[in-house]
């Protein structure tokens, strides 16, 4: 599998900007795990010159062929082969990146340290 990372100036941890090109269904395996773990659209190139964007939110590795299953940006609900992909892109922004509970919990005591107010609510997403 081959990576092209497209937004250098994306976030570290974040795969937001980065696209992979499957080789096999092996690499097609290891891209959707990764976009199914992925808080965000990606965008999907299928052999046909077809392009899906939209939020994986299941995958069927086990079933014969493997697919995956997304929500496009339309509402519609897609079946696509794993065979079928010839490229995932992290498209979307990464709603998740930068938002774990220990981000959280040091920014909250750094405000502290500093006098501001600090509270329970969450930072927005549109950030």
């Amino acid at each position: 599998m081959t990576s092209d990372q497209t937004n250098a100036n994306a976030e570290p941890s974040s795969l937001h900007g980065t696209a992979f090109r499957p080789r096999s269904v092996e690499d097609a395996v290891a891209a959707i795990e990764k976009a199914f773990d992925y808080r965000g659209d990606v965008t999907l190139l299928l052999a046909d010159g077809s392009r899906m964007d939209g939020y994986i939110f299941d995958r069927r590795r086990q079933a014969d062929p493997p697919v995956l299953r997304m929500l496009t940006e339309t509402g519609e609900r897609c079946t696509v082969r794993y065979d079928q992909i010839t490229l995932v892109h992290f498209s979307g922004k990464d709603t998740a990146a930068g938002r774990s509970w220990e981000t959280w919990v040091k920014r909250y005591y750094e405000k502290k340290m500093r006098g501001e107010a600090a509270n329970i609510h969450p930072e927005s997403l549109d950030e």
